[in-house]
């Protein structure tokens, strides 16, 4: 119990565990991948995992601390919100409760995980008795929108996104309706920063599939290094949620992570934190 256990979802886009696992493995303590057993979409598309990947996974994990979790996430019945919501809760259910349940996307790439772990193990009590002491843990995103021939276009604001909790009763996706603790944490989101036949693979594969709107895809395909000031309302569901785009003249993620800290559009300040855990806690204090 008080464990780090952390839980992947592998699906088309696996390669990109390869980028995000890696971040996380010496700071967790087990970390689970769910499968589903049949290889299908929450959209019902079959599709295929390299065994060069399971050999990559089987090399990388020196400490055996891997543990691939096969089930039938793919239910026809529900739609594909649904699906992810529900695959969250069988993962953390594996995971185990009475420990901390974080979930990572495989195209999210924490900057310091170790530095997210040291933080969440001040509210370890939270651990004792998980039913009766809810809580979900936040850190922030540094959404990288598109890929450059030189660099990255991201959005200019950290975004705020759940990461743990001490008991998953998930609403949507990785989100209850508890309390939310702010860390000092950002997390490097590739989100649409994909090539476009990727990029439309997802849109039509993802558990947002029903929701982005017209809009979108035909902004993604025309905005550049060059033109992207001219530009604004990104967000493929509600545009003015990504309001601005910025430029790293880089694609490396070691330099990515010391230009964001460098950022003051960028920094998560004492104060800022204060106030959102602040709110958080009024909030909760007569529930």
């Amino acid at each position: 119990m008080k464990k780090i256990h952390v839980g992947f979802l592998l699906s088309y886009d696996y390669e990109l565990l390869k980028h995000a696992i890696p971040p996380v493995y010496e700071a967790s303590d087990r970390i689970f991948i769910a499968i589903d057993e049949n290889l299908i979409t929450w959209s019902g598309n079959k599709f295929e995992v390299s065994p060069s990947f399971f050999e990559w996974l089987k090399e990388f994990d020196k400490d055996n601390k891997i543990e691939l979790y096969y089930d039938n996430f793919y239910v026809p019945s529900l739609t594909t919100t649904q699906m992810d919501t529900r695959e969250r809760k069988m993962l953390s259910d594996k995971m185990g409760i009475g420990n901390w349940l974080i979930q990572v996307d495989s195209d999210e790439y924490f900057i310091d995980f170790e530095g997210f772990v040291k933080q969440l193990r001040k509210y370890d009590h939270y651990l004792d008795n998980p039913e009766k002491n809810k809580i979900q843990i936040a850190a922030f995103w540094i959404i990288i929108y598109k890929y450059t021939d030189k660099g990255i276009l991201y959005v200019d604001k950290p975004m705020k996104s759940i990461f743990a909790t001490n008991y998953p009763n998930y609403k949507a996706f990785r989100r209850t309706n508890e309390r939310v603790i702010y860390l000092d944490s950002l997390v490097l989101h590739e989100s649409v920063a994909r090539s476009e036949e990727q990029l439309r693979y997802k849109l039509k594969n993802w558990s947002h599939n029903t929701h982005v709107n017209d809009s979108f895809l035909d902004k993604w395909l025309k905005v550049d290094e060059n033109n992207y000031k001219e530009f604004q309302d990104f967000y493929y569901i509600e545009p003015d949620r990504w309001k601005t785009l910025d430029y790293f003249p880089t694609k490396d993620i070691q330099e990515i992570n010391e230009l964001s800290k460098k950022s003051k559009k960028l920094k998560l300040t004492k104060t800022f934190l204060f106030f959102k855990n602040f709110g958080q806690w009024f909030k909760f204090l007569f529930k």
